[in-house]
């Protein structure tokens, strides 16, 4: 994997960069290499991290894409760095990150990645779509265990299956969150059946879908036709908007 949990030289941002926080909650056991926090394989429960990423000046990159350090220690005027990552192991921090991070609109972007994704790439992607879309929202990534690997199609499947309880979780709490007024979900690929089949789970759960929760975006959707069919009438009268 790519270096993630290597810092900035001086652990701060440097001028001239810009700095995307984020709250990161995954499924993945922790990686032995401390570079890149965590690997493909399943862990226990759900473990959230407070990152912040530094985005090289416009005028060194390409709006669009993510610049990648090629050696070490990254060049935080060149390439995307970790500047901190920061444990939440409680609910009250959560709500305190949430609290002193939320934007004037208090409205959260949750992203559920794709088949074949390492975490690192799902953090800095994500950085660097709400960076250069410019959007007001506090952003909220949820990365479960692939493998990032085309053969290990089942793996990732059933790790999607694994990691439903633990995004109905994080859907919860981001729902009874008192800074958060919106919570717009945005699945990718196979991300897209763990996000739909969390959302019926609360429906089943709590007899709806917790009415914060208005949008969900599905990119790309790796979802039968029949079977969503059947996920949607379960979330109740009240359901989410989708956009395909």
């Amino acid at each position: 994997g790519r270096p993630i949990g290597v810092m900035t030289p001086t652990g701060q941002l440097v001028q001239g960069t810009s700095p995307v926080n984020l709250l990161v909650a995954t499924t993945r056991a922790p990686s032995d290499d401390k570079a890149i926090l965590f690997g493909g394989e399943r862990g226990t429960g759900l473990k959230v991290d407070a990152i912040t990423v530094s985005i090289p000046p416009a005028a060194n990159r390409t709006v669009g894409q993510v610049q990648w350090p090629k050696k070490l220690p990254a060049d935080p005027l060149k390439n995307f760095t970790t500047v901190s990552v920061e444990p939440i192991t409680s609910e009250a921090e959560s709500r305190s990150w949430i609290k002193s991070h939320s934007f004037k609109s208090k409205r959260v972007l949750v992203f559920v990645h794709g088949f074949n994704n390492r975490y690192e790439e799902s953090v800095y992607r994500f950085a660097q779509i709400v960076h250069d879309s410019g959007s007001d929202v506090m952003p909220v990534v949820f990365t479960w265990p692939s493998r990032a690997s085309v053969f290990d199609y089942n793996y990732d499947k059933e790790s999607t299956n694994y990691s439903r309880d633990a995004l109905e979780e994080m859907l919860t709490r981001l729902a009874k969150d008192g800074s958060v007024n919106d919570v717009t979900i945005m699945a990718h690929s196979m991300g897209t059946w763990l996000a739909v089949e969390a959302l019926r789970q609360m429906a089943i759960r709590h007899g709806r879908v917790y009415p914060k929760i208005n949008n969900v975006i599905l990119a790309a959707p790796d979802l039968d036709v029949d079977v969503f069919a059947r996920q949607y009438a379960s979330l109740g009268k009240d359901k989410p908007k989708f956009t395909l």
